[in-house]
């Protein structure tokens, strides 16, 4: 049974039964007991390593591209949140590059989008995601996509690296920024996402001064920030140090980092985990408050996933 202090400082003893919580007792635990880790942006089918991945303590992921082949069987060892195909146009980004194997979807018309938004959600999609910038889905198309999506209660989110992508985003609809955009962004594209969301994944672009300063804009603005690594693009399967350098250099201290990388995604991605009876047995246990050092995460002393300790 693993033990240790709760966010509010309250020492417990979990036992499990089955996959659920079914106790909590007070005990003298001196570790911390905390929700996984969640990368909001990873590639599983691009780089398969998500036995790895929980292993670290990254116990759910949302995946932003993959074909859609994959979203009938996605990996038992992980919570996975699956977008299946980015939307782009014809021949463009990432069939043009990383993503020619049906990582992406060509949408030229409305109908299309439509169409393909409808057959993505009964397949399994929990998210849909959109590639836009100059060689992503028209920018015509982009309402029409928002409209279809939220129309099956499901989020949007975007590849929108330029001012004018996340600019064009903001005004659709878009909830979410599947990254933190590379090229500086104006006052009035911050403001369009105020009370919505980004994606970190500073690492995956070198950690640019411009990236970084748009996120910290972002994020003073009201933007709700989420940790995530373009894993497959990135590799390192497991929480990545240098993205936690990166956020740290955006402004955020230890506790922003880790509510970026554990309650916050919780919350936004509604995951069924908590430290309360009747809730999944999925969490971390660490050697110190992730709040005050959020280095601890790094490498959890140990990790449950679906009650079942993988750490």
């Amino acid at each position: 049974m693993p033990a240790g202090r709760t966010a509010s400082g309250a020492t417990i003893r979990v036992t499990i039964t089955g996959d659920r919580i079914t106790d909590l007792t007070p005990t003298d635990a001196p570790s911390w007991l905390w929700l996984p880790i969640i990368d909001s942006h990873v590639h599983l089918s691009y780089w398969p390593v998500a036995t790895e991945l929980a292993a670290s303590g990254v116990e759910a992921v949302v995946d932003l591209a993959a074909p859609e082949a994959t979203l009938d069987h996605t990996s038992g060892a992980l919570h996975v949140l699956a977008a299946g195909p980015m939307l782009t146009h014809p021949d463009g980004y990432p069939l043009d590059g990383w993503g020619h194997d049906r990582y992406g979807i060509s949408c030229s018309d409305a109908a299309t989008v439509t169409a393909t938004i409808d057959r993505l959600v009964r397949n399994g999609a929990q998210v849909i995601k959109l590639a836009l910038d100059d060689d992503g889905l028209a920018p015509s198309l982009v309402e029409t996509a928002v409209t279809a999506a939220h129309a099956h209660h499901r989020k949007v989110a975007a590849h929108a690296l330029s001012d004018a992508a996340a600019a064009l985003a903001g005004r659709a609809g878009v909830d979410i920024l599947a990254h933190t955009p590379i090229e500086p962004l104006t006052d009035a594209t911050v403001a369009l996402w105020r009370n919505r969301a980004v994606i970190s994944t500073l690492a995956a672009f070198g950690g640019r001064p411009s990236a970084i300063d748009n996120l910290r804009r972002l994020r003073a603005a009201g933007a709700t920030v989420l940790y995530g690594t373009d894993l497959g693009n990135t590799r390192v399967a497991g929480p990545n140090p240098s993205e936690l350098t990166l956020l740290r250099r955006a402004g955020l201290d230890d506790a922003a980092i880790t509510a970026a990388m554990t309650t916050t995604p919780t919350a936004y991605w509604n995951l069924p985990f908590a430290l309360t009876a009747g809730a999944e047995a999925t969490f971390l246990l660490l050697d110190a408050d992730p709040r005050l050092d959020a280095s601890v995460l790094l490498s959890p002393r140990a990790a449950w996933l679906h009650g079942h300790r993988v750490r």
